[in-house]
C-alpha cells in the first residue's frame, strides 16, 4: 500500500497514531501533538507495506535520543505486529521461571503505559456513573498513598513496593543552594564591574551611561551517598536507590558507592534513564548484595581511593547504613574520623531510628556516632520526603555543626 503525497491519512490509521504516541508518553518519552501530525504526513510519504520503512520514519520523528530507541522498538512491536498485545502485556508482567526460554526483556515504564491504556478502555465500556467514578478513585487513590507514605520499606507487599516505586520516581527536590567566592555578570548587583562598564562606554562613543555588575555564583554543593547493601538493609537500600535515580536525573550532582563486603561505584549504571533497568544493571554488577557488612574496611577503601577525587567542592556524605558491623570498632572509629575531616559535613540515615527506644548500644554505632553532624531515620517514604526537605531548606554549610553535635532529626546520646 503507498499513500500518494497529500493525501489524507484514514481515520483509522490516525487514531491509531494518535494512541501510539500516547502509550510512548506514558512511558517517559517526550512526546508532542506536533509530533504525532508529523508521523501522519510522514506515512502519507512512504510505502505503509514495508514494515522497516515505517519503523525508521516513525524512529526519526518520535525518538531524540539513543536510549530512547529500546522503549520504542519494544512499543513498536507490541503495538503494531501483534494484535494481542494485551496478552503480551501481561506476558511480560509474569514472573521469571528458572529454565526453558528466557522471558523478554521486560520495560516497568512501557509495561504501565500499555495498563494504563489498558484500563482506560475497559472502563469506557462500563455504565458507572461519573460522579461516582472520580469520588471512588480520588478517596482511594489519597488513601492507599497516604497509607505507603507511613509503610515501613521493609513490611511492604510486592504490589504496595510497585506502587511505592512510582511515588519515589515521581518525587523532585530542589537543593538548596550556597553563595560561592566566584562573580559572574548580571544587571544589577552590589560588585560594580569596571571594565565591562569601560568596554561599553567605548561602543557608546565614550558616553559613560550604563553600568555592569558582577554577582556572586551560587550552586548546589555536591553529595556524595554510602549505601549499605547488607542483608539487614536490602530493603531500605533499594528505596533509597530509586530516591537517588530521580535526584541524579534532577541534575543533582550526586556520587553514589554501596558497600556491603566491598566498595562499588554505581553512579554511571544509575544514569541509566529507567530506573529499573538501572537497578538491574547494578544487581548484575554488584557481587555482594544481601551479604555481611564490613563497613571499617570499605571506608578505608572509600577514603584511600576515593575521598579527594568526589569530596571537593564542600561535599556532603550521606551515610546509609544501620551501624551493625562485626568487625573490630577501633578500624571503624579511625576510617570515621578520617572521613569527617576530607567531607564539609556528614549525615548518617538510619533505620534503626524508626524505634522510639533506640538507644546506641552495638559497637558499630557508638564508633560512627561521635563523627556524625545530623542523624536522621529513613524507614518509610515519609522520613525520605522530610530528609529531602531538609536538603532544600537551607544552605548546607549555615547548618553544619561540629562533629558528635546532631542537632538535625535524631537526639545526642553520650
Amino acid at each position: 500500500m503507498h499513500a500518494a503525497p497529500g493525501v489524507t491519512a484514514p481515520p483509522m490509521l490516525a487514531r491509531n497514531v494518535v494512541h501510539f504516541v500516547r502509550i510512548l508518553r506514558g512511558a517517559g518519552l517526550p512526546m508532542s501533538s506536533a509530533q504525532a501530525a508529523d508521523v501522519l504526513e510522514a506515512l502519507n510519504l512512504i510505502d505503509l507495506a514495508r514494515r522497516d520503512d515505517v519503523r525508521a520514519a516513525l524512529a526519526a520523528l518520535l525518538t531524540s535520543a539513543p536510549d530512547e530507541r529500546g522503549i520504542f522498538d519494544a512499543a513498536f512491536d507490541l503495538f503494531w505486529r501483534d494484535p494481542d498485545w494485551e496478552g503480551k502485556l501481561r506476558a511480560l508482567l509474569l514472573p521469571k521461571v528458572k529454565g526453558g526460554l528466557p522471558p523478554p526483556r521486560r520495560n516497568n515504564r512501557l509495561a504501565d503505559a500499555l495498563a494504563a491504556r489498558a484500563a482506560q478502555t475497559q472502563g469506557a465500556h462500563k455504565p458507572q456513573s461519573r460522579e461516582e467514578e472520580h469520588e471512588l478513585r480520588a478517596h482511594a487513590s489519597f488513601s492507599a498513598q497516604e497509607h505507603l507514605r507511613h509503610r515501613d520499606f521493609d513490611t511492604l507487599t510486592a504490589d504496595e513496593w510497585r506502587a511505592l516505586r512510582h511515588l519515589i520516581r515521581a518525587h523532585r527536590l530542589p537543593l538548596a543552594t550556597e553563595r560561592t567566592r566566584r562573580l559572574k555578570a548580571a544587571s544589577h548587583g552590589t560588585h560594580a564591574d569596571l571594565r565591562a562598564s569601560a568596554r561599553h562606554a567605548v561602543r557608546a562613543g565614550g558616553d559613560w551611561t550604563v553600568w555592569k555588575y558582577r554577582a556572586p555564583v551560587e550552586r548546589k554543593p555536591p553529595l556524595v551517598l554510602m549505601l549499605d547493601i547488607s542483608g539487614s538493609m536490602s530493603a531500605y537500600s533499594r528505596a533509597v536507590l530509586y530516591f537517588c535515580h530521580a535526584l541524579l536525573h534532577s541534575r543533582e550532582r550526586l556520587q553514589v558507592f554501596l558497600f556491603g563486603t566491598r566498595l562499588t561505584h554505581a553512579t554511571r549504571a544509575l544514569r541509566e534513564r529507567d530506573p529499573d533497568i538501572a537497578l538491574a544493571q547494578i544487581a548484575a554488577q554488584v557481587a555482594d548484595w544481601s551479604g555481611g557488612t564490613r563497613i571499617g574496611a570499605t571506608l578505608g577503601e572509600f577514603n584511600r581511593r576515593w575521598a579527594r577525587r568526589v569530596l571537593g567542592g564542600r561535599a556532603t556524605v550521606l551515610m546509609v547504613t544501620d551501624g551493625l558491623d562485626h568487625e573490630a570498632s577501633e578500624t571503624l572509629d579511625a576510617e570515621m574520623a578520617r572521613l569527617a575531616r576530607f567531607a564539609h559535613r556528614v549525615v548518617w540515615l538510619n533505620p534503626l531510628l524508626r524505634y522510639g527506644g533506640f538507644t546506641p548500644k552495638a559497637r558499630g554505632v557508638q564508633a560512627m556516632l561521635p563523627h556524625v553532624n545530623a542523624h536522621y531515620p529513613v524507614h518509610n517514604l515519609e522520613s525520605l520526603e522530610a530528609f529531602g526537605r531538609s536538603l532544600g531548606e537551607a544552605p548546607l554549610a549555615a547548618r553544619a555543626t561540629p562533629p558528635g553535635r546532631s542537632r538535625e532529626g535524631g537526639a545526642r546520646w553520650s
